[in-house]
């Protein structure tokens, strides 16, 4: 965990000053942290309070990894200013009411324009996104798990047999970047940059996970993630075998939940295939379960935190160093997002 509860408490403070002039107390948050908890959560803000975000203090941290998967390096120093952040991914509820409002429909509802998009393959333009499914024999190279389905939304995201029925709780998926800008304008926020929700997930410590050097903490899962045989057997050792509801997880050092585990996240930047724009791609860069594989068009943008399907023996990238490609204009059944505010 973050060592770091007088400089938290400062900072909340600070936030509650900077974003209304006066002292402010924390609105009384329903307690998650375990499974007893988080199933009980309903998925939306107590009555009386808009959002459910904490503050990160600015600060300076070591942004990537040199240790980790190429596309991580080369880590480097970095500085944000303080933020608020959603203190779980956006929920189904609170995407519901969102959509309620405003009547938006999602990229997977609509389907791709043709006139903005010219020359796929015509079942790229109708109305689905992607489903994961467990392959019935292994052929990494043509990454067959993941399959584009009509009639896939972020109400049946497995596909349109399946449905979100009594998953208020659960994050939000099959959202495209797009979704999640329209949600975080509505709002009147924005998506985290990377340096912000990398910063968010870890602080200023160096060690791999948020809370420690090691996935299990005093063997305990501290994120849902794929334990068994990838991609064919999830044991759910942590207890769910696709998402599960947020905030079931321990929190981090700043009251957030979820920051690594559960579902990818988007973050602002557009993709690079490395950090630092003096350095040439490395050769051997090879993101293993990377959808830009199958990617439909060449928007590439970035998602963080991994997911329920990234496993020890496959995409290890449930730490907060960890980063993805991802085409901007699809969904999956594992990914998500959350914004921030400024003050």
């Amino acid at each position: 965990m973050i060592d770091s509860v007088p400089a938290l408490a400062a900072g909340l403070l600070l936030g509650a000053l900077l974003a209304t002039g006066s002292v402010s107390a924390q609105p009384a948050y329903p307690p998650l942290g375990d499974v007893a908890s988080c199933k009980q959560y309903s998925g939306l803000p107590p009555e009386g309070v808009a959002s459910e975000q904490m503050w990160v203090p600015g600060g300076s941290f070591i942004l990537g990894s040199n240790t980790h998967y190429h596309e991580e390096a080369q880590a480097r120093k970095a500085t944000v200013e303080g933020f608020w952040i959603d203190r779980h991914e956006v929920t189904n509820a609170q995407f519901r009411a969102f959509t309620n409002a405003t009547g938006y429909k999602t990229l997977a509802e609509r389907g791709l324009d043709p006139k903005t998009f010219p020359g796929l393959p015509e079942s790229m333009y109708r109305p689905g996104s992607t489903v994961f499914e467990i392959p019935r024999e292994l052929n990494i190279a043509n990454l067959q798990w993941w399959h584009f389905i009509e009639g896939t939304d972020w109400q049946h995201p497995s596909g349109p047999g399946s449905s979100i029925a009594n998953m208020d709780n659960h994050p939000v998926v099959q959202i495209a970047f797009e979704d999640a800008q329209a949600y975080a304008k509505w709002m009147h926020r924005t998506l985290p940059t990377e340096a912000q929700f990398e910063y968010a997930a870890k602080g200023a410590t160096t060690t791999t996970y948020p809370w420690g050097k090691s996935l299990h903490l005093n063997g305990k899962d501290m994120a849902n993630t794929w334990s068994g045989v990838f991609p064919f057997q999830n044991t759910a050792t942590d207890g769910f075998v696709a998402t599960a509801p947020v905030g079931c997880f321990a929190q981090n050092g700043y009251h957030l939940y979820d920051m690594v585990g559960n579902v990818w996240e988007w973050v602002l930047d557009a993709w690079t295939p490395y950090h630092s724009i003096e350095e040439e791609p490395h050769p051997d860069i090879d993101l293993e379960d990377s959808l830009s594989v199958q990617a439909r068009t060449p928007l590439l943008g970035t998602i963080k935190g991994g997911s329920f399907l990234c496993s020890p023996s496959y995409c290890k990238r449930y730490r907060p160093s960890a980063r993805h490609a991802q085409d901007r204009t699809m969904g999956t059944n594992h990914i998500g997002f959350r914004t921030v505010a400024l003050p």
